[in-house]
């Protein structure tokens, strides 16, 4: 089969290269899954340039996501055929050969979900890492639900910081399917049309020097949850919007700027933040999501695409550094890989 492989750390266009390896058996408690589509996200590759420490010490297959057909079950495995249609997630996760960037990988069977029936694989490519990321956001808070279903968040007010990318964009259409009322932040007005595409009821600029007076306009009781991309960079604006007991759900600080908690504010408002990263989220709580996002997904609720709010960028399997270099230089929308034939 074809694989994208590196075995050292540096720029996509150094150490990724497109080689043929075996196809192996899965082992028990494994399934193997013919991959039809990888998606890429910005953690595949900060891992390939090693952001996160160490160095590779076997031939890693980069991304954690993908979607694709069951050829292959191994012993102990309930609840999974041979050819059913699936999505995947965490499938590197401490198992670097596990990538989705190859045509067929090896997983832990709690790493693959059904893909329902109306959903195609670049949707099911879309999921993964963005929507369980958005999903454990908006179950965090002390007075919330801690699982989404239709009318789990009515009543509430959510602020999506960074409505244009692809947590942001499922943030917004899991909080509109759970009833929510969906407030988004942008960088420019370029970028406003896809948060309203994905169903933001109101979107504002962060950089307006009125910008938490416009969110306010909105919810002047405060926001009940901000989904959060930059915490540094917007750590005043969301304490000026934020309600008494709310809570902001961190899951990035893109930027890089350093964020330092205002103890004063923070005491006055009775403020939560919870910080979100899936790799330590615990298993049980990533098949709880999966769950409800295929119930969402089901329901229509989690469309991808240019009239969706989340442009498609296709690439081939020998493009993957491509791929990654896209992801890496802010592109927006969803980077996709093209794998085999569906």
């Amino acid at each position: 089969m074809k694989a994208v492989v590196h075995d050292q750390h540096g720029p996509a266009e150094s150490v990724l290269r497109l080689v043929d390896r075996e196809i192996t058996e899965p082992a028990a408690g494994e399934v193997r899954v013919r991959v039809v589509v990888s998606g890429v996200n910005p953690t595949d590759w900060k891992a390939r340039t090693g952001m996160y420490g160490g160095g590779p010490t076997d031939e890693s297959v980069p991304n954690q996501d993908g979607a694709g057909v069951v050829d292959a079950i191994g012993p102990e495995v309930e609840g999974v055929t041979v050819g059913d249609r699936v999505w995947l997630s965490l499938a590197a996760y401490e198992r670097p050969g596990s990538g989705t960037a190859q045509e067929y990988t090896v997983v832990p069977v709690n790493r693959v979900f059904p893909l329902p029936e109306d959903a195609d694989f670049d949707l099911g490519a879309s999921i993964g890492i963005p929507a369980i990321t958005a999903y454990r956001a908006l179950t965090v808070a002390e007075d919330g639900p801690d699982r989404l279903a239709p009318g789990a968040l009515e009543g509430k007010v959510v602020l999506v910081a960074g409505g244009a990318g692809a947590v942001g964009h499922a943030a917004i259409q899991l909080a509109r399917w759970a009833g929510a009322t969906v407030i988004a932040t942008v960088s420019s007005e370029a970028k406003a049309a896809y948060p309203t595409a994905a169903g933001a009821q109101y979107v504002v600029n962060y950089r307006d020097a009125d910008a938490a007076e416009q969110i306010r306009s909105q919810a002047p009781d405060g926001v009940d949850i901000i989904v959060e991309v930059a915490a540094g960079a917007n750590n005043a604006l969301d304490l000026a919007v934020l309600r008494t007991r709310g809570t902001i759900a961190i899951y990035a600080n893109n930027g890089d700027q350093p964020f330092e908690v205002d103890i004063r504010a923070n005491m006055g408002l009775n403020s939560r933040y919870q910080f979100v990263l899936l790799y330590s989220m615990g298993w049980h709580l990533i098949e709880a999501a999966a769950e409800d996002i295929n119930a969402a997904i089901a329901a229509g609720a989690l469309p991808v695409g240019e009239a969706a709010g989340l442009p498609l960028h296709h690439f081939s399997l020998d493009q993957t550094a491509d791929a990654h270099q896209a992801v890496e230089s802010g592109t927006t929308g969803k980077v996709l890989i093209t794998v085999s034939e569906a």
